[in-house]
């Protein structure tokens, strides 16, 4: 903790220049965001402003920028709908909303305090891809009507779309120019210059422009609903209230818990961005504990929630910062802003917004997840395609948990796969067709058919359990089989049942059995449930191939094979009676 409130002012120049451009960049985005729900475009700067300072303070990830981001404010938004929705008015809603905010952050910071931080690496590329390309394409569908001049309408990317008739009859040319202009500037100004966001100019330059060329009530601006806050926010502490009562904290659990992991996710892909920039490796579970106090914050004062945001990180860099202060600087920036500029705010068409958002929409897209997805394995295609259309159409969170689910479901299929080919097993004397282990070559000319090597290469788990069992009741007739567990790393639950059970067969049909290899979490778990020692006991169990084969040359021959299932039977026998 100590190391927190310690700054590192080597590169303080560094971290100077990349906060106050990081900070800029942020500006607009964190207006447009706000803008996109019912709280408005404030609500999007005061969240810019809590998250990013006290994220980059409490955070794990050196040069990262937090604040509202695509996919937050998409599911923050669908938050504010059903809030409003369920308590009749934005004004009943509003301690509901805030409350959730608060909670997902609380969630948030506890995911890193019971270091789950480190499981975000096991997401599936085509999970983040698909999600990331629905929530541009979610961005795109509700920014047409703002775009054309128009409010959007209630229901989402789906509502959008069932009204999208109303367009012709209703369209506001001065915005769509606007918004057009803006578009083009922002793709326009980076061929000439970077000296200056694009992003920022369009902003500026075409609100200035509108404010004095367009007359007032031909395009929509953001102080419709009323004047822009401006000074210090106030504290939202009516959300404590909210969340003492049970059946309030049951209405907002489920959406905190979705912005919780969601927030988990967004940022911690912005910290492997930024590790790969900086070449350094971030603390995930102190990073998620940063963003939960951040988000925190930001309820605290009225603002969306966010994440870590990739390409303020990248400007970042770029533009010198390297430690936590240039985050810290980035916020402090957008606080002067709001106290010195706040009441100008107000003035912005929404249209600028749209365009703004527009682009970000078309930005966030996986265009090369699309592009290859003829050439990646059929089953990542499928689960990228179901996730992006989940996302558009149905639920974000739902989204993800499917695509999980199918993603799990998928590969446990492709490693069963892998250790049924892996699992193969033939006759000593059959190897001709057949390629043995490099410790095997010895005695293939010595056995006969009646003894069976079992290779197992991988994990025995759930996915493959079934088809093991299948593969051991269908061996021919035989008097001995060798387990060989040497490539055996793990076995689950269903993989030592499974085992269990096939061993029960072998020796009801009297077929030895005997394993060579058993050795780290698959010896132990033999041993907890008296597989062995116990069905089959140590004389049966051997550390290596070479043990084994010296012990079963004597009963090669198919009477003392006989003999020895008749012995090891007896022996079974008294162990279970024990």
């Amino acid at each position: 903790m100590r190391k927190l409130f310690q700054f590192d002012l080597s590169n303080l120049r560094g971290d100077f220049f990349g906060g106050i451009t990081a900070g800029i960049v942020a500006l607009p985005l964190a207006l447009a965001f706000g803008e996109q729900t019912e709280l408005g475009a404030i609500a999007g700067l005061y969240g810019a402003i809590a998250l990013g300072v006290l994220a980059a303070f409490f955070g794990g990830t050196p040069i990262q920028i937090s604040g509202p981001t695509a996919p937050m404010t998409v599911v923050s938004a669908l938050v504010i709908a059903d809030a409003i929705s369920y308590a009749g008015g934005l004004e009943a809603a509003y301690p509901l909303i805030i409350a959730t905010f608060f909670l997902a952050g609380a969630m948030e910071a506890l995911l890193g305090v019971i270091r789950l931080g480190n499981y975000v690496k096991y997401i599936p590329y085509p999970v983040v891809s698909g999600f990331m390309s629905g929530i541009g394409v979610i961005i795109i569908i509700t920014q047409i009507f703002p775009f054309f001049g128009m409010s959007a309408p209630d229901g989402g990317p789906l509502g959008t779309i069932r009204a999208i008739h109303k367009i012709p009859e209703a369209v506001n040319f001065s915005s769509v120019a606007v918004a057009a202009i803006t578009i083009g500037l922002i793709y326009i100004v980076p061929r000439y210059t970077k000296a200056i966001p694009s992003t920022l100019l369009a902003l500026v330059l075409v609100s200035l422009a509108s404010f004095f060329l367009i007359p007032a009530g031909e395009v929509l601006r953001l102080n419709t609903g009323g004047p822009i806050p401006t000074g210090l926010p106030s504290l939202q502490l009516g959300l404590f209230g909210v969340l003492g009562d049970f059946n309030h904290l049951v209405v907002v659990f489920e959406y905190a818990l979705t912005l919780a992991f969601l927030g988990a996710i967004d940022s911690l892909l912005t910290s492997v961005v930024a590790d790969n920039i900086t070449k350094t490796k971030h603390k995930s579970d102190q990073e998620l504990i940063g963003q939960g106090i951040g988000n925190m914050g930001a309820a605290l004062i009225g603002g969306l929630p966010g994440a870590g945001a990739t390409m303020r990180t990248v400007i970042n860099a770029n533009a010198g910062g390297k430690t936590r202060l240039s985050g810290i600087l980035a916020g402090l920036f957008l606080l002067v802003v709001l106290l010195g500029l706040g009441g100008l705010v107000g003035h912005i068409p929404n249209a600028v917004l749209a365009g703004i958002l527009l682009t970000v929409g078309i930005g966030i897209i996986d265009y090369k997840g699309i592009r290859h997805i003829r050439e990646v394995p059929r089953s990542d295609a499928i689960v990228m395609v179901a996730v992006f259309l989940l996302t558009v159409f149905v639920d974000l969170l739902v989204a993800v948990a499917a695509g999980m689910v199918l993603s799990s479901i998928l590969f446990m299929k492709k490693i069963s796969d892998v250790v049924e080919h892996g699992a193969q097993s033939a006759p000593l004397k059959s190897y001709s067709r057949e390629v043995p282990w490099s410790d095997e070559g010895d005695i293939i000319n010595q056995v006969g058919d009646q003894v069976y090597i079992k290779h197992l290469d991988g994990p025995l788990f759930f996915g493959f359990a079934s088809r093991f069992q299948e593969l051991v009741k269908a061996l021919p007739n035989i008097k001995a089989v060798v387990m060989r567990m040497d490539r055996v790393p793990y076995v689950d639950q269903s993989g030592l049942y499974a085992m269990e059970e096939a061993v029960q067969d072998l020796l009801g049909q009297g077929i030895v059995v005997a394993f060579t290899g058993l050795h780290g979490q698959p010896k132990d778990m033999f041993e907890r449930i008296c597989l062995v020692p116990g069905l089959i006991s140590e004389d049966f169990v051997f550390e290596t191939f070479e043990e084994c084969a010296n012990w079963l040359h004597p009963y090669l021959r198919e009477e003392n094979l006989h003999q020895l299932a008749i012995n090891q039977a007896s022996e079974t026998g008294k162990r279970n009676k024990k």
